[in-house]
């Protein structure tokens, strides 16, 4: 059975096909930089390596690209669309209406819908790569993964905000948490790696948007995201962590109106605000050529990495493992040598030569000494999408 597998990220869309119950990767590629005129289509099957700047102006586009591609008389993998049985989406936010792994109906569309003022930047996209590939892909079956569902497990002193009780009892105005089928996939494989009986560690899944977790024995007990997607790390566009009264001056002071300050938060803010540049190399490039702004944004950028690790550490009264995943995580190292500097309190001791090694497998960046494992696990959301959408169907 092939899956087809739509991650549609808040300025790309990875995607794989695969061969289940085999877990046999047929083909993979990503279109990253949407909307803006250099956009980068990767492309790779077991014959074919394609890499080429393309112009992207939206996710619909981007989908179409990605059909092409699969029924190219060269360079594809399927002969029609009737081969596909299976596609499942990643959707970020699906509020308390999902829980688990769910077959799209038109009802779940709204449902995700109506949760896309809670995650701006990606459930419209989820929603219309679901809608694009119905379209597309008439035949399949359409599954939806929630980012959510890895974090029903917080305790509720975790999940629960400091407002009055009715929003969280009435509205569910809680910490959801995001990025959920990256952090399961590697927690899991990190506790396999690691095999401990009792486990503490921390996931930091760096990409366009970041987040972090913390997890005792394989469950979820804290995260940085919350109830939207936009808070905790600073992120791409997406400011992180702010006072909260900064948005009333904006509006009360300066005029801004309540759509500018959101637009700025979520899509002026975080890397683009600080330095011109929403992509991590190109601010690493002009840090190197002796950009001040590039390179305060980088030290920013670690330390708030830094702070969550030091309350997570404390949340949960030890740290066996830091692992590091997702395009930043897996390819700076800058970033994590900055995360690692000074944490010999905690027993954090990061290899400078181990650290500059890239490899696609599990590995170890630690020094000899260092107290905490230190892992670069790559993350395969699209493989655990896939494995949760066929025990669905199946």
């Amino acid at each position: 059975m092939k899956i087809l597998v739509i991650n549609s990220g808040s300025s790309s869309i990875k995607f794989q096909l695969i061969e289940m119950p085999s877990e046999t990767l047929v083909c993979s590629g990503l279109v990253e930089r949407i909307g803006e005129k250099d956009a980068i289509l990767n492309y790779k099957t077991q014959h074919k390596d394609i890499k080429q700047v393309v112009h992207v102006k939206d996710y619909k586009q981007g989908l179409k690209k990605i059909e092409d591609l699969l029924l190219d008389p060269e360079k594809g993998v399927i002969k029609n669309t009737d081969e596909i049985e299976i596609i499942g989406h990643r959707v970020v936010h699906g509020g308390n209406s999902f829980s688990e792994t769910a077959l799209v109906t038109e009802t779940v569309k709204q449902d995700i819908k109506n949760c896309s003022s809670l995650a701006p930047l990606h459930n419209p996209n989820n929603l219309e790569g679901i809608i694009v590939a119905e379209q597309l892909f008439p035949n399949a079956k359409q599954v939806a993964v929630f980012d959510t569902a890895f974090f029903q497990t917080l305790p509720e002193k975790a999940k629960k905000y400091a407002l009055p009780n009715a929003l969280y009892k009435e509205h569910q105005i809680q910490v959801y948490g995001f990025h959920g089928t990256s952090h399961k996939y590697v927690s899991e494989k990190a506790l396999n790696y690691l095999n401990l009986k009792s486990s503490k560690i921390i996931t930091v899944h760096l990409g366009n948007g970041c987040s972090m977790t913390a997890i005792k024995n394989g469950k979820s007990v804290d995260h940085s995201l919350g109830f939207t997607p936009s808070n905790g790390l600073i992120m791409g566009t997406r400011t992180g962590d702010i006072d909260h009264a900064i948005i009333f001056y904006l509006v009360n002071t300066l005029g801004y109106s309540l759509d500018d300050v959101s637009t700025m938060v979520t899509k002026q803010g975080g890397m683009l605000g600080l330095t011109g540049y929403s992509d991590l190399r190109d601010i690493e490039k002009e840090a190197g050529n002796g950009n001040k702004e590039c390179q305060l944004a980088l030290a920013m950028n670690a330390y708030r990495i830094k702070k969550y690790i030091g309350a997570y550490a404390a949340a949960m009264n030890g740290l066996d493992a830091i692992v590091f995943t997702a395009g930043i995580g897996e390819n700076s190292s800058i970033i994590r040598q900055l995360v690692g500097e000074d944490m010999d309190f905690f027993g954090i001791a990061i290899d400078i030569s181990k650290n500059e090694i890239r490899s696609n497998s599990i590995r170890e960046i630690n020094t000899d000494t260092s107290k905490v494992k230190v892992l670069i696990i790559p993350t395969n959301e699209e493989l655990e999408i896939a494995k949760q959408a066929f025990n669905l169907v199946n």
